[in-house]
């Protein structure tokens, strides 16, 4: 009962620390790709980086 008790804690814990992650787009998630090493972008964070964080317009 203990490890059914310690794995559900663990499983809450990872679902609550996923959720923190910036919003894509957003000002926070921007910093956080500049810091990521290129190589390791995927193909979709590339083209999110491109659409919301160099070509954003000003009425975002």
């Amino acid at each position: 009962m203990k490890k059914l008790s310690l794995l559900a804690s663990v499983a809450i814990a990872t679902i609550m620390l996923a959720a923190c992650a910036p919003e894509v787009g957003s000002k926070a998630w921007c910093e956080a790709m500049k810091e990521k090493p290129k190589g390791d972008w995927t193909a979709n964070e590339a083209a999110d980086f491109a659409k919301h964080c160099i070509f954003r317009s000003d009425d975002e």
